[in-house]
C-alpha cells in the first residue's frame, strides 16, 4: 500500500479594468496618480445621500472577455451588496455580482472558467511599520475590477502560472486591462486543496484502492492564498503549499480551512484570519443600480466583431501559414510591436515561407537584442531589413555579414546594400577570382589535401575556412565548397 497527495487548484483573478472613469461614479480612473487622495468624490466615498450610476465601459469590457473565452453572456444581470467592515471599504459593503454573474463558462488554457464578474475595487492601505499606524488612499476605491473564477481543475503550480500568463496576455489583447501585477492591475488568489489517496501498489499503473474514493472528484480542505503579485509568486506559493498541507495529512494533522498570505521574503504562506463563507457577506440585490438586460441594451449587440484576433489563434496561424519556431511564435505573441513588424515583413517578402523563416529567425535572435525595448528603431525599417533576408537568403551576404548589417542598419541607419557595399560584406562568386585563391591553398597545403584524399571530410572544412581568411569574409562558402570538391577529385 502506498499513500499519495492529490494537489487541486482554483483561481480567483482581480483584473482592474481600462476606463476613463471609476464603475459606479465620474472620478478619474488614474492608476498611475502618485498623489494621494485626489481622484474621490463623494459617491466613492459613500457621503450620505449619493447614488452609483454603472459605467457601461466596464460591463463592456467583461462582456468581450466573456466572449473572447468561450463563455456565455447573461441576459439578465444585476449588482449585488457584499457587506464586510474594513478600512478600505467606505460604504461598509462593496458592490459585486452575486447569483447572476455578466459571464458563466468558457475556458482558457484549457482551465475551465466558473464564472467572470464585476465588481468597485477597494482603497489602498498603506502601513507605516515605524508609527504603527496606517493610512488610506482612496484613489483605487470604486474602480472597476473584473473578478475570474475558474473551476477547482488545476492540477499543478506550473499550470496555474501558464494560465495566469495567458489571461493576462488575453486582457491586452482585448485593451481592457494593462493587467501588470507588480502594480497591483492584476491579483492572483489561489484556491489550494490537497486530498490524499492509498493506492493499491506502488507500479507504473496507479490503481486505486476501492476502498478509497478517486482523488480528482473528492477535495481536500480549502486553503485560500490571497494578492500573489507576480507570476513566480503564484507558482511558489501553490508549492509551498502543497508541501505543507501533505505533511500535515501524513502526521495525521487537520488541515485548517483559512485565509493565508505569503511572505516574499521567507518563501513561505503565513495565516491570516479563517475563511469566509459566502453567507458571511449578506449578499442582497443593490437597491440603488437597475437591473440589466445585456440582450436588449443596443451598444452590446455587436460585440463579437470587436474582438481581435486572440493569442492562441495568432499561434495557430504562425504554425500553419509559416511554420516558425514554437519559440519564436511565442516571442512574437507576447511581443506585440514585433509581431507587427513581422507581419510587414512578411508581405514585403511575398510570403515567401524560406525567406519568412529566416526574416523570423533573425528578427527573434538578432534584432530584439539590438532593439532593447526601443521599437521606435523599427521606423520605415521593413523594406530594408525585407531587403536583407533577400540579400541572405540568396547568398549575396554571408550570415555573419548579415548580421553586421543588421546591427549597421538598426544603430545609424542605411540600406542594406549601401552597407555591404562600404564595408566590403558582398560575397564573392566569380569562379576565376575564387579558383586563384583555392589553387594557392592547395599548394599550401599538401598534408590536409592528402587527408581529405584519403577520406577526411573534416580536411574540406579545413580548407573552407582557410578560404574564407584569404578572400578575407567575402568569398561564398558554397561556392567555395564547391569549387574544391572539383579540384581534388
Amino acid at each position: 500500500m502506498m499513500t499519495s497527495f492529490f494537489l487541486t487548484v482554483g483561481l480567483e483573478v482581480h483584473a482592474e479594468l481600462k476606463t476613463k472613469t471609476k464603475m459606479f461614479c465620474n472620478s478619474a480612473n488614474g492608476p498611475d496618480e502618485k498623489r494621494p487622495n485626489v481622484n474621490i468624490c463623494p459617491v466613492c466615498l459613500a457621503h450620505p445621500g449619493t447614488l452609483p450610476t454603472i459605467n457601461q465601459k466596464a460591463v463592456e469590457h467583461v462582456l468581450r472577455v466573456g466572449l473572447a473565452v468561450g463563455g456565455t453572456l447573461a441576459d439578465y444581470t444585476e449588482f449585488d451588496r457584499k457587506n464586510y467592515f474594513y478600512p478600505d471599504i467606505p460604504k461598509g459593503y462593496q458592490i459585486s455580482q452575486y447569483q447572476y454573474p455578466l459571464v458563466t463558462g468558457g475556458m482558457l488554457a484549457g482551465v475551465t472558467l466558473t464564472r467572470i464578474h464585476l465588481e468597485e475595487d477597494t482603497a489602498k492601505s498603506i502601513h507605516d511599520d515605524k508609527e504603527g499606524g496606517s493610512l488610506i488612499d482612496f484613489n483605487r476605491a470604486g474602480v472597476p475590477l473584473m473578478e475570474l473564477v475558474t473551476e477547482p481543475v488545476i492540477e499543478s503550480a506550473k499550470q496555474a502560472g501558464d494560465f495566469a500568463r495567458e489571461l493576462q496576455l488575453l486582457l491586452r489583447y482585448l485593451n481592457v486591462s494593462e493587467a501588470n501585477m507588480e502594480k497591483g492591475e492584476m491579483r492572483v488568489e489561489a484556491n489550494i486543496s490537497v486530498s490524499r489517496v492509498t493506492l493499491a501498489r506502488p507500479d507504473s499503473v496507479l490503481r486505486v484502492d476501492l476502498k478509497s474514493p478517486d482523488p480528482r472528484s473528492t477535495l481536500g480542505i480549502k486553503v485560500e492564498v490571497k494578492n500573489l503579485n507576480s507570476f513566480k509568486s503564484v507558482e511558489q506559493a501553490i508549492e509551498y503549499e502543497f508541501e505543507r498541507q501533505s505533511e500535515l495529512l501524513e502526521d495525521g494533522q487537520v488541515v485548517v480551512q483559512e485565509t493565508r498570505g505569503w511572505d516574499e521574503t521567507k518563501g513561505e504562506t503565513f495565516s491570516q484570519r479563517l475563511k469566509e463563507s459566502s453567507h458571511d457577506y449578506r449578499y442582497f440585490p443593490d437597491p440603488d443600480l437597475p437591473k440589466l438586460r445585456i440582450s436588449e441594451i443596443e451598444a452590446f449587440k455587436n460585440l463579437v466583431d470587436t474582438i481581435p484576433e486572440l493569442p492562441w489563434q495568432k499561434r495557430e496561424r504562425y504554425g500553419k501559414d509559416y511554420g516558425i519556431k514554437t519559440e519564436d511564435a511565442e516571442m512574437f505573441v507576447n511581443m506585440p510591436e514585433l509581431a507587427l513588424f513581422f507581419e510587414v515583413v512578411t508581405k514585403d517578402l511575398k510570403e515567401d515561407k524560406k525567406l519568412v523563416q529566416l526574416a523570423s529567425n533573425y528578427i527573434t535572435n538578432d534584432l530584439v537584442k539590438l532593439l532593447n525595448g526601443d521599437y521606435s528603431k523599427l521606423d520605415k525599417q521593413d523594406k530594408n531589413f525585407a531587403t536583407l533576408i533577400s540579400m541572405a537568403g540568396s547568398g549575396e551576404v554571408s550570415s555573419r555579414g548579415a548580421k553586421d548589417i543588421l546591427v549597421e542598419m538598426i544603430t545609424n541607419g542605411g540600406d542594406p546594400k549601401g552597407i555591404a557595399e562600404a564595408k566590403n560584406l558582398f560575397q564573392k562568386s566569380d569562379v576565376g577570382e575564387l579558383q586563384t585563391i583555392i589553387d594557392r591553398i592547395i599548394a599550401n597545403n599538401p598534408k590536409v589535401v592528402a587527408d581529405y584524399r584519403a577520406g577526411k571530410e573534416a580536411s574540406l572544412k579545413f580548407l573552407i575556412g582557410q578560404g574564407m581568411r584569404e578572400s578575407k569574409g567575402s568569398a561564398n562558402p558554397t561556392v567555395l565548397e564547391t569549387l574544391f570538391k572539383k579540384a581534388l577529385t
